[in-house]
Formats: C-alpha cells, sequence, structure tokens
C-alpha cells in the first residue's frame, strides 16, 4: 500500500486546506494525474499521484486542513478499478447493529457522481448521521460551508432555528444557542483559508511597521492625451492596449531610482536595498486581492509592462496564478479608482516598505500653474504608504512628487525608462 503525501509546496507554506477530491475511492489513478486541489495561504495547487493505483482510501474530506508530509490517502499500487469498490463494499455489509458507520464509508462527498449530487445535498459523514438521528432532511438545511457541504454545525443551526425553545430550556444551555444561529436571516460562512491570510497580513503589517500615508494629486492631461493619440496604432503594433498602468509602473521605477529605501526591506537590524524592480500589481480575484510580480519591471517597454500585466490579471481571473508569480516584489501598486475609489490609503504588502495607491480620475477644476485661469483637468489623487522606520517623511513626499512630476510630463517618463 503506498502513501501519498502533501508534496513540499514552498518555503513559507506548511499547510493547506483539502478543496476536493478529484478522483474517486477505488478509482484508478495514473503515474502524474491529479488527485485533489488544495488551497494554500497564496494559491490553489494541485496533488499528483506518482504512482499508478487504485485509490483505496481518502484518510480527509474537503474542507480540512493538511500539513506538508502528511498522509492523505492511500493507493494500492496492485488492485484493479473493477474490484476495487467489491473489496470495500463487502466490510460495509457485517454489522448489523451498528448500521450508521458503514452507511458514512459508502457516502464520501468526493466519491459522489454528479448525477447523485443532483438528487442529494453534499454533506460530511458525520452531518448524514447527526442529521437521520435528528430526522432532518440534508436538502432542506441551509447552513453552508464555503465549498456548499452541509456540516454537523449546519445541521444543529437547522434544528435551532426550526426549535422554539422554551424560555427555562433557554436558560439551561444559553451558549449551545448562539443568536446568530436562531436567526435564519443570517448565513454563517466560514472564511477561507486566503480570506483568512490576508486578513492575518493586513494586521500584522499594521501592527508592525510604523505606517503613515502622504497624498499628492496628478493632472493625468498629458498621459491622456498621449493614451489618445498613440493607442490605436499601439494596440496594432503590440497586441495589447496601452493602460494608465504602464504609465505607472514606469513612474515609480524612476521614483524608487531616486529614493531607493522606498524599494527595501528590514530584516532585523539591517535594511536589504534591492538594486531590482520586480513590481506587484494588485489585482482583484474572487478570494480577494491578489499581488502578481512583474519581473524587472525597469528592463520591460511599455508593451511590455502591459502584456505581462494582462496575463498575470487572465491568470489571476481563472484561479492559475502559481507560487511564482507572488513571491518577491519589492514594491506594490493598487488601483482603487477601478471600483471608483476617490481615495484611500493602502496597507503595505509586507515585508515590502512601501505601495502607491491609484485612484479614479475626476475632472475637477484646478487653477493651472503659471496663469492665473481655472481650468477643468482630469485629475487623480495618489496615495503613498510607507514604512517610517527607514523612510523619513521628506523622501516619501519627495518620491510621490516624483511620481506626480514623471507623470506629467510623459517625454520625461520615457527618458526615465
Amino acid at each position: 500500500m503506498i502513501e501519498i503525501k502533501v508534496p513540499e509546496l514552498a518555503e513559507s507554506i506548511t499547510e493547506g486546506t483539502i478543496v476536493e477530491w478529484l478522483k474517486k475511492e477505488g478509482e484508478l489513478v495514473n503515474k502524474g494525474e491529479s488527485i485533489a486541489e488544495l488551497e494554500t495561504d497564496k494559491v490553489n495547487v494541485e496533488i499528483n499521484s506518482e504512482y499508478t493505483g487504485v485509490i483505496k482510501e481518502f484518510l480527509f474530506q474537503p474542507g480540512d486542513n493538511v500539513e506538508v508530509g502528511q498522509v492523505i490517502a492511500k493507493l494500492d499500487e496492485n488492485g484493479s478499478e473493477a474490484s476495487a469498490p467489491a473489496q470495500e463494499a463487502a466490510p460495509a455489509e457485517e454489522p448489523k447493529a451498528a448500521a450508521p458507520a458503514p452507511e458514512e464509508k459508502q457516502e464520501p462527498v468526493a466519491a459522489e457522481t454528479a448525477e447523485e449530487k443532483g438528487k442529494q445535498a453534499i454533506a460530511s459523514p458525520a452531518a448524514r448521521k447527526r442529521a437521520r438521528e435528528l430526522g432532518i432532511d440534508l436538502n432542506e438545511v441551509p447552513y453552508k460551508d464555503p465549498l456548499g457541504r452541509v456540516r454537523v454545525e449546519g445541521v444543529e443551526a437547522y434544528k435551532q432555528a426550526q426549535a422554539t425553545p422554551a424560555p427555562a430550556a433557554a436558560a439551561k444551555q444559553p451558549a449551545a444557542a448562539p443568536v446568530v444561529n436562531d436567526d435564519p436571516r443570517v448565513e454563517r460562512i466560514k472564511m477561507s483559508r486566503r480570506r483568512q491570510t490576508i486578513a492575518k497580513r493586513l494586521v500584522e503589517a499594521q501592527h508592525t511597521a510604523a505606517m503613515l500615508t502622504t497624498f499628492n494629486e496628478v493632472d493625468m492631461t498629458a498621459v491622456m492625451d498621449v493614451r489618445a493619440r498613440r493607442k490605436d496604432a499601439f494596440l496594432k503594433k503590440h497586441g495589447v492596449k496601452l493602460g494608465f498602468m504602464s504609465f505607472f509602473t514606469k513612474a515609480v521605477i524612476g521614483a524608487l531610482k531616486a529614493y531607493p529605501f522606498v524599494n527595501a526591506e528590514i530584516q532585523g537590524n539591517e535594511i536589504l536595498l534591492k538594486k531590482f524592480y520586480d513590481i506587484g500589481i494588485a489585482v482583484s480575484a474572487e478570494e480577494g486581492l491578489v499581488v502578481p510580480v512583474v519581473r524587472n519591471a525597469d528592463t520591460l517597454s511599455f508593451a511590455g509592462i502591459e502584456s505581462e500585466i494582462a496575463r498575470l490579471a487572465e491568470k489571476a481571473r481563472n484561479n492559475q496564478l502559481g507560487l511564482s508569480d507572488l513571491q518577491g516584489g519589492t514594491f506594490t501598486i493598487t488601483n482603487g479608482g477601478t471600483f471608483g475609489s476617490l481615495n484611500s490609503t493602502p496597507i503595505i504588502n509586507a515585508p515590502q516598505v512601501g505601495i502607491l495607491g491609484m485612484h479614479k480620475i475626476q475632472r475637477r477644476p484646478v487653477v493651472v500653474d503659471n496663469k492665473d485661469t481655472v481650468e477643468v483637468r482630469p485629475m487623480m489623487y495618489v496615495a503613498l504608504s510607507y514604512d517610517h522606520r527607514i523612510i523619513d517623511g521628506k523622501d516619501a513626499v519627495g518620491f510621490l512628487v516624483k511620481v506626480k512630476e514623471l507623470l506629467e510630463d510623459p517625454e520625461d517618463l520615457l527618458l526615465e525608462g
């Protein structure tokens, strides 16, 4: 019998959550085939079998947490797909007095076919057992985890919601009937592993860094004029649209070169000045914000930057980002303007020490420099959040002013690039 273990994933990842089994118990799996999808702190990965054989047993259910090196399934190299189900079915009928146990064994969620899923609710074995004890139809239970499975807690919550306990009963077991579970209008959803990680790291960033934010505004007239004049020819030549992100990425790189401590990292009592420019571009995915990295962005043209951003955004939307796409950024750009935000204070993407926030372009009346006139211009507020432990306020303001100057003079931006 061969043990299938959670493989080494990355230096910073030690555990994950089983999203689903891609094979069924008793099914033949070939060497190299994927048998499970695992959700980690950063991306979803598939676990492949290193052997050919029949899956004898899954040791965990979807939604369970597993650690690197932990055995999650057993594989029989000498088994056959036809005989495997019969071997497992035999012991399921031996016990006569203890019917619930074999019934649970016969109903692993991962072994359900698409047709069976359409007929009955997806639930853990323990939830099915509890539902039988309480006489509850699992199809009527609305409380499900993020994977759509009914768990024991959901069965209990449904039972409590249906019951009308007397005051005396409520007084005896106040902890067993939390208010949120008694209200059928409230849905309790478990945070995904990735959402938990995002929450944890955002809080850690605020607790460990001396984070401040400085603001400025950029007149986008010149950039928008360049885009309007060049966008058709740019698309025809390079096969990708000329967006704002390439301008901002180039401007950030120019400012990082002028203020190198913004492109650094703190390790203990040392400062690591990074003389390369891997720029993280925050992208909104279904489960939250992810930050894929444009490698060596200083060596890329405008078309190269736009193409790379488009490629990474597509992978993010399709949940295909790999660990290599997310690791090692030196500075991050986030664009809240995509969702209509006029201003914000972005949180540093640790261990980086700076992040630039872009916002919505809005036409506003402004006093034009060197003129005594007020004109309506397309303006954008920009924000730099920075770690005050190594970046002084003067340098933070200077960095943001440099970004502003480069964007307001695209010719200078091209020379800097």
